[in-house]
């Protein structure tokens, strides 16, 4: 057991990893080609106390912590299911309502989210805009009690799913301000967009997002108006960390698999692990793995202390998803042709694994936020 986890950790990986061994990995494949994660996962998954599971108690969660939510994160990532969408609604939108939604929000919202009935999403991104958030357009314009939602956001993980948007909006186009505001699937004026082709995570639903004249209670704005880049960037170092863990976990699986295939494939009278370059490749991809998993466990152990600074929680992510690209490049080299073949993890997984140095902030962003710390 490693020491960042309790022993009420380990008896949670027990719970995940069987209902992911029976209820995920053997569809996700189906599941790549459909685009989309049925809904009734989402409900199987709640049913075995498996979302949101930071979500206080009286709130329908577990009360859990961050290793808790990591736990359930690497066993995901270990089985390359990255795509189901489940870490962006437990361990994003689930924490903002719970960090700034009034006691109404937190009961409105959360117990249908726990249960998989209700399925988050963080609507931030939108056409053009790339990280420069204070760019966006979207508009949130009073009007009595109400605000009039208009705009566009497109890259929404769960975005087919979904059923609660919480929404970057500006009240005055002009300015840099954001507010978040809370937008049910079934107002007026509110519609999906296509789900997007996207060159991995295809079973994610990933799609756009439209607001037109999106008529919203202001009882539905999370926290005060005009500090919504305040929140967003507050939680950004613990999402970040999230992009690490997934890396590592996923390094550790896929490294093992090419151990044992290169055990087995026999080339020219011998194993493939006879071969003094693969012993020396999985050699370094051992060290590489073995060294990024101290560190994330460390940034792991500081966000359960709530000692988790933007600028580690932005070094976890640019190691661990600038590492898992290059290992799991080796680790597909390593399996010749067959690495290229969708039947086989790692060719989807290294696949997958290129976004992680985009989403959640590009590399370069990651770059310039530690340079500020120097």
């Amino acid at each position: 057991m490693r020491p960042v986890f309790r022993e009420d950790h380990e008896q949670f990986r027990e719970q995940a990893r069987r209902f992911i061994e029976r209820e995920i990995a053997p569809n996700l494949h189906e599941w790549e080609k459909a685009g989309i994660v049925p809904k009734s996962l989402w409900r199987k998954a709640g049913d075995a106390g498996l979302l949101c599971v930071t979500v206080p108690e009286e709130y329908g969660g577990a009360g859990g912590d961050f290793g808790h939510s990591a736990v359930m994160i690497e066993e995901l990532a270990r089985v390359n299911a990255t795509a189901v969408g489940f870490t962006t609604h437990s361990e994003i939108v689930a924490p903002y309502i719970v960090a700034y939604g009034t006691e109404e929000q937190k009961q409105r919202w959360l117990p249908g989210m726990v249960s998989g009935e209700t399925v988050g999403v963080i609507a931030m991104s939108e056409p053009g805009i790339g990280s420069d958030l204070r760019s966006m357009r979207t508009t949130a314009r009073r009007d009595g009690d109400d605000y009039i939602v208009n705009g566009q956001k497109t890259f929404i993980t769960n975005g087919g799913n979904a059923d609660l948007m919480v929404t970057a909006t500006k009240l005055d186009p002009a300015a840099k301000d954001l507010t978040l505001v809370c937008v049910e699937a079934d107002r007026p004026g509110f519609s999906k967009g296509r789900l997007l082709e996207k060159i991995g995570l295809k079973g994610q639903d990933t799609s756009e997002l439209f607001f037109d004249n999106v008529r919203v209670p202001v009882a539905n704005r999370l926290g005060e108006e005009n500090k919504g880049f305040g929140y967003l960037t507050h939680q950004l170092a613990w999402e970040r960390t999230i992009i690490g863990l997934r890396a590592a976990a996923s390094i550790e699986a896929l490294l093992q698999e090419t151990i044992d295939y290169t055990r087995d494939r026999r080339v020219f009278g011998k194993t493939v692990f006879d071969f003094q370059n693969t012993k020396f490749k999985l050699a370094e991809c051992k060290a590489q793995a073995t060294m990024l998993r101290v560190f994330v466990d460390d940034c792991l152990a500081k966000a359960m202390r709530g000692e988790l600074t933007p600028e580690v929680g932005a070094m976890c992510k640019l190691v661990g998803s600038e590492m898992q690209g290059k290992v799991l490049d080796e680790l597909l080299q390593l399996h010749g042709g067959y690495g290229f073949m969708s039947e086989y993890k790692v060719g989807r997984a290294w696949v997958d694994a290129r976004v992680a140095r985009i989403y959640g902030g590009t590399s370069e962003i990651m770059k310039e936020i530690i340079s500020r710390s120097l």
